[in-house]
């Protein structure tokens, strides 16, 4: 267990640090703050769509990435009708009156083996044997399963009726020549992938990742592989954001490690915004003697500035500013607080210059129901973090701790739920909405 002798309250030491001494931060003003819907808007706004930049990548790298533009189907997949089942290709017109008691009677005059073509015809009361994925022959219009089959001398009797097209792909049902096969805008999955191979394709034109620049700002900050001295911390900001942009398809850059002295950190600056389309610094964006990332996003090159704070809890420290084109974004350095702002406002970013199709809120909802009651801070919107738990058919939603430096409130929480400024709090028991984490 923690040991709480020196803790005042959940919050901080007993003796809270004042103006002029090490580590002050002043309190960050709530009057005024954009919503994070507000927030969001003004920085896609100010953000654009730049033109998409396009690169071509064989398929098996081409896993996640977002298709750039549509591609049509050079042939029809299949390019044959193919049985589905084990059976006998036959005429479904053959077929019609079968009763229990009275089976279809026909003369087996051939055989189709896989990956051949079929070079029988089936006529009037005839069957073709005919394996799984095996072509159907001339003739015949359905597949009549073998478990449905018998045998009676030289005679194929068939106990259950089989309409046109049934157990059969027809040529061109999986795609038809010409005609597009996926749209651009689409993350690529495993079976866009095995659709694309299927037609031919072997290579596909996909958005190139934007490069993102991470700074992580303080000298109490370490390198996950460095043992911190007394005061210091392992980088956890680094790691999880960087993850977070390969998820959704962005390339972070290497971590770059800057202390809290303004030449050092001007220049790292400038470094980013030459090899960066996106900057992202963690940490130095509250109201504080120490804090630099207001102080240099000031002499940024027009429009500068675009937000500082927003009324969310947490991340209402938030920055927002653009280089010239290139959007800077001051995160919070508690971990939970950078996730979370990542999630709903760099995300909106990353996703708009891919081209992906995206909603005006952070993406689809879970239904749940919530297992303890939740209050929202005065005059801040709250998204908290929860676990889901399957009882009884429906989900609970199990609030976690909501410390905004534990990076572990999110290891157990697989959404968010938000409190908007009109909601004062929910009872346990209210129906939520969980933003998939």
């Amino acid at each position: 267990m923690p040991d709480r002798s020196i803790l005042h309250d959940e919050r901080g030491p007993h003796e809270p640090p004042g103006p002029g001494t090490p580590g002050f931060r002043a309190p960050f003003p709530t009057a005024g703050l954009p919503t994070v819907a507000e927030a969001r808007q003004r920085i896609l706004a100010a953000a654009g769509r730049p033109p998409l930049q396009v690169e071509e990548l064989p398929l098996a790298e081409a896993l996640g990435r977002v298709l750039a533009k549509p591609v049509y189907a050079p042939e029809d997949v299949p390019g044959f009708h193919r049985s589905t089942v084990d059976g006998y290709a036959v005429r479904s017109q053959d077929l019609r009156g079968i009763q229990p008691d009275r089976p279809a009677r026909l003369q087996v005059v051939g055989r189709v083996l896989v990956g051949r073509p079929a070079d029988v015809r089936v006529e009037a009361g005839q069957a073709v044997a005919v394996p799984t994925g095996g072509m159907l022959p001339p003739g015949a219009d359905c597949v009549v399963m073998f478990e449905h089959t018998s045998r009676e001398g030289p005679w194929l009797l068939v106990h259950r009726f089989a309409g046109p097209g049934d157990n059969v792909i027809a040529r061109g049902e999986d795609a038809v020549a010409g005609l597009a096969l996926l749209a651009p805008g689409r993350r690529l999955g495993p079976a866009d992938l095995g659709a694309l191979a299927g037609a031919g394709i072997t290579r596909v034109a996909v958005a190139r990742e934007p490069r993102v620049a991470l700074l992580l700002t303080g000298d109490e900050v370490v390198p996950p592989g460095r043992s911190p001295g007394p005061g210091q911390i392992r980088d956890i900001n680094g790691v999880a954001l960087a993850a977070a942009l390969r998820q959704d398809g962005a390339r972070p850059l290497e971590p770059v490690y800057v202390p809290d002295e303004p030449a050092a950190f001007r220049q790292a600056l400038r470094d980013a915004l030459a090899a960066a389309d996106l900057v992202l610094i963690s940490g130095g964006s509250s109201v504080g003697e120490r804090d630099l990332t207001a102080e240099l996003a000031a002499e940024l090159e027009s429009p500068g500035v675009i937000l500082h704070g927003v009324a969310l809890k947490p991340g209402k420290p938030t920055l927002f500013a653009m280089a010239g084109r290139t959007p800077v974004f001051g995160l919070p350095g508690n971990p939970v607080s950078a996730l979370v702002v990542y999630r709903l406002l760099v995300r909106p970013v990353i996703f708009r210059w891919l081209g992906l199709e995206e909603s005006p809120g952070p993406g689809p909802r879970i239904r749940a129901r919530l297992e303890t009651p939740l209050r929202r801070p005065p005059g801040r919107e709250e998204y908290v973090p929860v676990a889901l738990i399957w009882r009884g058919g429906e989900y609970g939603a199990r609030p976690q701790p909501r410390k905004s430096g534990l990076i572990t409130a999110l290891t157990g929480a697989q959404g968010l739920v938000h409190l908007p400024l009109e909601v004062e709090g929910l009872p346990a028991g209210a129906e939520v909405e969980v933003i998939p984490w």
